[in-house]
């Protein structure tokens, strides 16, 4: 029985782990701390992916290798470089086809819907990381060193994600209570369920003839940060949703004591403007249909609730 290594145990790790155990793989779950889900077929192992031998000796018998980490983000200029550079020296020496969870950084701030085939034009720090980390694997998959592909997707949606809407927006409106959000609340934006990521890795990952390319995944049509609050109110129960604009100041001064705020910033064109992705090529090979809007954020209503029960 193949053997897949998922090495991260957030929501798109552990989702991608779920998935290849439920249809009979064997999996080998890579955490610095050895969690995740604890289901059959899932061996969860205490692992620093960054050590590129330690990485190797748990990935000796693997096909593929799916990189679902997630460096904390004001984090990403010093542990993303090395992690890369250990998976991709992992994937050289085992043969295993390594995919990489991506996302739209790398394209830097376009006024149209964003492809596959657009340039890599990064207009941040985080960006300039993460394109630097493709374009590296894509030229050891181009001298023959590796194979590789990368999954893109945009903010995500569903338990556990973490992102300005679900932390600042979707638990105020259950609440009925007023939030903030330092976005344009009318403009398109493109949200992709972590589900949905997970079964365009292992599709990628099955496919040779996706390999050596960026894929977008699959993405329900876009919805602006209001429309998407009003939706979740609907199927909350909860009031109309009350959201105001966060001014840039209020995100400046946040920045000043809170390290994930800080960063926010240079990302702000991603939600001052529209942000959209066109993911009809994914949907095209691979035959995926995005999961619906409403289903992700029913979701993530019922996982707040359960936590928010927790801590009662």
């Amino acid at each position: 029985m193949a053997v897949h290594v998922v090495v991260g145990a957030g929501p798109v790790g552990s989702a991608t782990a779920r998935l290849l155990a439920g249809r009979g793989e064997r999996v080998r779950l890579l955490t610095r701390r050895g969690g995740g889900p604890e289901l059959p077929g899932i061996e969860r192992v205490a692992a620093d992916a960054t050590d590129a031998e330690a990485l190797t000796r748990h990935a000796g018998d693997a096909v593929a290798l799916y990189n679902c980490a997630g460096p904390p983000y004001h984090r990403w200029t010093t542990e993303w470089p090395p992690l890369g550079a250990a998976l991709v020296r992992c994937a050289g020496t085992t043969g295993a086809v390594l995919v990489t969870t991506g996302n739209l950084y790398g394209y830097g701030s376009v006024d149209a819907p964003m492809t596959e085939d657009l340039p890599l034009r990064p207009n941040s720090v985080k960006g300039r990381v993460r394109a630097a980390l493709w374009t590296e694997a894509l030229a050891a998959h181009e001298a023959g060193r590796i194979r590789t592909a990368e999954v893109r997707g945009s903010d995500y949606l569903g338990a556990g994600t973490v992102s300005p809407f679900s932390v600042l927006v979707l638990p105020k409106v259950i609440a009925g209570r007023r939030g903030q959000v330092p976005a344009d609340l009318d403009a398109p934006h493109s949200w992709t369920y972590a589900g949905d990521v997970a079964r365009t890795l292992v599709a990628v990952a099955a496919d040779e003839t996706a390999w050596g390319r960026a894929w977008h995944v699959p993405t329900a049509p876009p919805l602006s940060v209001r429309d998407l609050a009003v939706r979740t109110a609907a199927l909350a129960g909860a009031p109309a949703p009350r959201i105001g604009v966060m001014p840039r100041a209020a995100l400046r001064l946040a920045g000043l004591f809170n390290p994930t705020a800080r960063e926010m910033l240079e990302t702000q064109y991603q939600f001052r403007g529209p942000f959209v992705l066109d993911s009809s090529a994914a949907t095209a090979a691979f035959g995926i249909e995005p999961t619906p809007t409403d289903e992700a954020l029913r979701e993530m209503i019922d996982d707040a609730r359960s936590s928010a029960a927790r801590k009662a």
